[in-house]
């Protein structure tokens, strides 16, 4: 299902899986996005992946077919909690200040991209898994790409409201403020640093204000 903002949504039925099979499922999520950004894709094995989840590789099996599908679904499953947050932003045109809002949003995509980016890095090491990652992006139309979207369409919306300046480019602004966040988390994740609450709350803010002098109507 597809919201009218063209960000996808995803409908959850509960039913489908009990609370203790859901629980070993993230559990395995988990581990496994641990492996893969401590070891690479290449050496997350199954093996590995259910070590660190504390069961069983048969175990690991009643739950996903191989290490192909665990790592697609590893890719996509993240994805709905990074949407959510875009989808708050579309809700707060008009409301708080426009810096409030783009720093928020900034904050969490460094939190987003830096969980993401080494998961997506490894997808380059293994080939076969990249495109079948690419044929299901251009199949159910969906990915981290319509971030970008959102947020161009969140400042169409405060031009609207006469809070941003007709004149600011939506697409390159949107750009500009997400392009920033890779950026940080990325850079951040090359030089082992870690991500820390205080540090990028103050780099949203920094980069959010440098862009307001342009943004912001007068």
């Amino acid at each position: 299902m597809r919201n009218t903002q063209g960000a996808p949504t995803h409908d959850v039925k509960v039913s489908e899986r009990s609370p203790t099979r859901q629980g070993t499922r993230e559990r395995i999520l988990d581990a496994a996005a641990r492996v893969v950004a401590t070891r690479g894709l290449a050496h997350a094995t199954t093996k590995e992946i259910a070590r660190a989840a504390k069961l069983s590789e048969a175990a690991l099996y009643k739950y996903f077919r191989d290490k192909d599908e665990l790592v697609l679904l590893l890719m996509f499953e993240r994805l709905p909690q990074w949407l959510g947050v875009l989808t708050e932003l579309l809700a707060r045109v008009g409301k708080r200040s426009v810096v409030a809002n783009l720093e928020a949003v900034v904050y969490q995509a460094i939190l987003f991209y830096a969980d993401f980016v080494p998961m997506a890095s490894s997808l380059f090491a293994e080939p076969d898994i990249l495109v079948k990652h690419q044929k299901r992006l251009h199949r159910d139309n969906i990915g981290v790409q319509h971030a970008n979207a959102a947020v161009a369409e969140y400042i169409r919306g405060e031009q609207r409201a006469e809070r941003i300046a007709r004149t600011v480019d939506p697409d390159a602004a949107s750009a500009l403020v997400l392009g920033g966040a890779f950026q940080r988390a990325f850079l951040r994740r090359y030089l082992g640093l870690a991500i820390e609450e205080k540090a990028e709350r103050t780099f949203a803010k920094q980069l959010v204000r440098t862009l307001a002098t342009t943004l912001l109507a007068e």
